[in-house]
């Protein structure tokens, strides 16, 4: 079945009822032309699984019925990604859709030094709304049950203070240090830096915050790519554990 989401709000399991609204609702109704009696799975984006049944469409809602309920274990390996806003949306909006299929836990649009595009807080809103709607359809595509984090952008000083990381590391182009880092059940954070990398000083602030310096290869790499490989990265270190660690 297809995975649907909807805020936890409109989910009231003693009434075993849920409804679902806005782009979830346009896409699943008006898209996809789901009717009464269609099955499909239904999440909060915080874990809960829902089996539900289509009772009624409405012009701007949908209720279901709640056939069965539970609720998916969270992954026990968590993956940051800070990664610098591009001059080319596209490419952070690429990066946005495969690092959610791949499992990333939280992106962290980020500024540093070398950041080109670095847009007013006006404009920052309406992207974060087209960012989360891409989000959430890589999300539904890839039938994850937890949705990445995605908050406003962060100077590059205020991730690097971020606390709560086993791991924290930073990429770096012109680094000889091997990835020889296990990340299984670990929270890990990521620094990507955008156009040109980060500046030799940023580096040094990262590592004195304690962050480790990595390389992804001799080969240079674009930002998003550097964001995708690293949420790739972890997950085929997942594929050798028990699967209760996968994302």
């Amino acid at each position: 079945m297809e995975l649907f989401y909807t805020s936890p709000e409109n989910i009231t399991l003693d009434a075993a009822r849920l409804v679902i609204d806005g782009d979830e609702f346009h896409h699943l109704a008006r898209v996809l032309r789901k009717k009464t009696g269609d099955l499909i799975l239904v999440t909060d984006g915080n874990g809960s699984r829902c089996e539900v049944r289509i009772v009624d469409i409405g012009k701007k809602s949908l209720e279901g019925e709640i056939l069965d309920h539970s609720v998916v274990e969270r992954p026990n390996t968590g993956v940051t990604v800070a990664i610098s806003l591009l001059k080319a949306p596209q490419r952070f909006e690429l990066f946005l859709e495969k690092a959610t299929e791949l499992g990333v836990s939280t992106i962290i649009p980020m500024i540093t030094a070398r950041t080109v595009s670095q847009p007013t807080r006006d404009r920052v809103q309406g992207r974060l709304g087209r960012w989360r709607t891409i989000v959430l359809s890589a999300a539904r595509q890839s039938k994850r049950y937890y949705l990445p984090q995605l908050g406003e952008p962060l100077s590059f000083r205020q991730v690097i203070a971020l606390q709560g990381y086993d791991l924290k590391l930073i990429p770096y182009e012109i680094s000889d240090e091997a990835p020889e880092v296990q990340c299984a059940g670990k929270n890990t954070l990521f620094l990507i830096g955008g156009e040109g990398g980060f500046s030799e000083k940023e580096v040094e602030e990262a590592k004195t915050a304690g962050f480790r310096e990595i390389s992804f290869g001799k080969t240079i790499l674009r930002a998003e790519t550097a964001g995708i490989f690293a949420v790739a990265f972890v997950r085929t270190q997942l594929l050798s554990v028990k699967a209760s660690e996968w994302f």
